[in-house]
């Protein structure tokens, strides 16, 4: 007999973003549980060292593994950036980041091997999406650009603003000659940007969502684990965190994922995490 699995898949990130990620996750698997944290008081991570998001990323992991996930989404490209080795061998569970999955999608649809990658300081800094294309194909031209801009807007809810416009394009401004036909989103907060991204790089440029991408990994380790969630088991249900007010975050939420969310705060500075 199959072996079925009734708890939730732990899904963290620097902020709102990662609901980009549990937006997929309640489309492609709507009988799976989701517990979220955002760690809104120490946002944005881009311009932190990689050691202190680290230390971050430890810090939301074993909130989790306090509320007995079987497995781990690291939302935040980041985080991913820096801390998914690490958690994958701390952890006792699976752990999923968003930076390969985003580099395959990348590479299946682009045709003239020109791939754009936008993201925060950390990501673009630490190389990890210009090392994950490459490695899967050394003949592909990659442009990367640090958007330090974008996430301030999310968080603050003017990602459709006129505002938002502005920067979007003056920032866009560095792929104009670059002759990317893909352009990946390197930040779980970007998806929120969208329309605006894709009305500045043309419609002729494919956008790559990497935390929508990092779901169907996500379904296959569920299968490959035989964690899956039973239909027969109990009703769904989903939790939602934050290290600062709720009441912003509620707002984007409840927008975004097209439900009503209520977060509850929470303090994780202290944890640590137990290795396994």
């Amino acid at each position: 007999m199959k072996k079925m699995d009734n708890r939730a898949i732990g899904f963290m990130d620097s902020g709102v973003g990662g609901l980009t990620v549990v937006r997929e996750a309640l489309r492609q698997l709507p009988l799976e549980s989701v517990c979220f944290i955002g760690d809104q008081a120490r946002l944005p991570y881009g311009p932190r060292s990689s050691e202190e998001v680290r230390r971050f990323s430890e810090q939301m992991a074993a909130f989790l593994l306090k509320k007995n996930i079987k497995m781990l989404v690291i939302a935040c490209n980041t985080a991913t950036s820096a801390a998914l080795e690490d958690l994958k061998e701390k952890l006792p569970i699976p752990v999923v980041g968003v930076i390969s999955p985003g580099s395959r999608a990348a590479l299946k649809v682009s045709r003239n091997r020109r791939i754009g990658v936008i993201g925060t300081e950390g990501t673009i800094k630490s190389g990890a999406y210009e090392r994950a294309i490459l490695s899967k194909d050394s003949s592909v031209e990659v442009f990367s650009l640090a958007c330090p801009k974008f996430v301030p807007l999310v968080e603050s809810n003017e990602y459709d603003s006129p505002i938002a416009k502005k920067v979007v394009a003056e920032t866009l401004q560095y792929f104009e000659n670059k002759h990317v036909d893909t352009l990946v989103l390197g930040c779980t907060h970007y998806p929120l940007l969208r329309p605006i991204i894709q009305d500045v790089m043309g419609g002729q440029v494919t956008l790559i969502d990497s935390g929508a991408e990092t779901i169907g990994t996500v379904s296959a380790l569920l299968d490959y684990f035989d964690i899956a969630k039973d239909a027969s088991g109990d009703r769904t249900k989903n939790h939602y965190f934050t290290t600062a007010s709720p009441k912003s975050f509620n707002q984007i939420a409840s927008q975004w994922l097209e439900i009503n969310v209520t977060a509850d705060k929470t303090k994780i500075d202290q944890l640590k995490l137990e290795v396994k």
